[in-house]
């Protein structure tokens, strides 16, 4: 457990440090639009001298007179101070929005489908600006047909032995754990629907399983059994570390955002299930024992064989709304290679596909 939880912590700290470079980025944002509002004192001075300078010149030719250049005069200084202060006004509410909501932007989406977003300079619908044609404006890609995502799930993990029910297993049901990580992608296998989708990746998988009573493994030989320890333990756990590559076929529906210009298919707040199998290697086995031996408190750790299958291969399956799914998977490989008893693990818990 204290190993998973450390994974967990790294998890944590890889989102809270997201956080802060987001925090940076848009401080950095603020900065520029604070220097982008003097910017705008000396574009609208620079822009109103040129404009007394062009009616003194018009004056000079006898194309308006004393009156008329004064006249324009106070209106082009009018004019320049009514810039100066509504687009120091813009910065500001955008300052605001950044400050609010770190981002400058908004953006809903109505019940056809169509996608606004609601700039402090600009109204985008579909991507599409209303106001700005862009000179530099990068080629988007009509229809992305794979997406990627960072996986993780926890949950219970335990086995099922040869002839004996899942109540009779020789592991604690609730401190038998299992954690999950890795990176999957998500491709659309039809040209026009997004009903089925081949969602492959890989991961590793940390099975834990914890004896019952006051017992740990042994290994005999070719055979690992559990056997009672001489001292009382405080904990005895077996981890086996795997490296997998799943592959399931996904279902569900999706919204469909289609423009001019692009398609796209979103999950959120969607029904989805996925069905599959996946196969790998085993990485690494470690058994921990604590306990204590004359009053003291004593930890030993083991990294060995213990007999485990080399290559794991299994079938899963997940089913839920969103980011959130519940997680089933069973090993079809036995726990132990050459047991006289064949154990298969088993896993059910939360998997979050972020």
């Amino acid at each position: 457990m204290k190993k998973t939880t450390h994974y967990i912590f790294l998890l944590l700290a890889a989102f809270c440090m997201q956080n802060m470079v987001a925090q940076e980025k848009i401080k950095t944002k603020i900065d520029v639009l604070l220097k982008e509002k003097e910017q705008i004192k000396v574009y609208e001075k620079e822009a109103l001298k040129v404009e007394i300078e062009a009616i003194a010149k018009r004056l000079d030719k006898n194309e308006i007179t004393s009156l008329d250049a004064q006249n324009l005069k106070k209106e082009a200084a009018k004019k320049r101070a009514l810039n100066i202060e509504n687009r120091i006004a813009i910065i500001d509410n955008k300052i605001s929005l950044l400050e609010r909501n770190g981002t400058d932007k908004l953006a809903t989406l109505d019940s056809l489908g169509t996608r606004m977003e609601v700039d402090i300079f600009d109204i985008k619908i579909n991507d599409k600006s209303l106001f700005y044609v862009s000179k530099d404006k990068e080629e988007v890609k009509y229809d992305i047909r794979t997406k990627s995502d960072f996986v993780w799930a926890v949950g219970l993990n335990n086995a099922i032995v040869e002839g004996q029910s899942l109540d009779d297993s020789p592991y604690k049901i609730g401190g038998s754990r299992f954690f999950e990580m890795g990176v999957t992608w998500r491709t659309r296998l039809f040209k026009n629907s997004n009903a089925v989708r081949l969602h492959y990746g890989f991961s590793f998988q940390f099975n834990g399983l914890k004896p019952e009573g006051n017992q740990y493994f042994v290994e005999n030989g070719d055979q690992t059994e559990l056997q009672e320890f001489e001292y009382d333990l405080d904990k005895s756990k077996l981890r086996m570390d795997n490296l997998v590559f799943p592959v399931h076929f996904e279902f569900g529906s999706s919204n469909k955002v289609e423009t001019e210009n692009t398609m796209r298919y979103y999950l959120d707040k969607k029904f989805r299930f996925g069905i599959g199998a996946y196969g790998g290697f085993n990485i690494g086995t470690r058994q921990k024992l604590k306990y204590k031996e004359n009053g003291k408190k004593v930890k030993d750790k083991f990294k060995r064989d213990y007999n485990t299958s080399d290559l794991i291969y299994g079938l899963s399956a997940y089913a839920g709304v969103g980011e959130t799914l519940l997680y089933i998977k069973y090993d079809l490989n036995p726990i132990f290679k050459d047991a006289l008893v064949e154990q298969h693990n088993i896993s059910l818990g939360l998997r979050f596909d972020l």
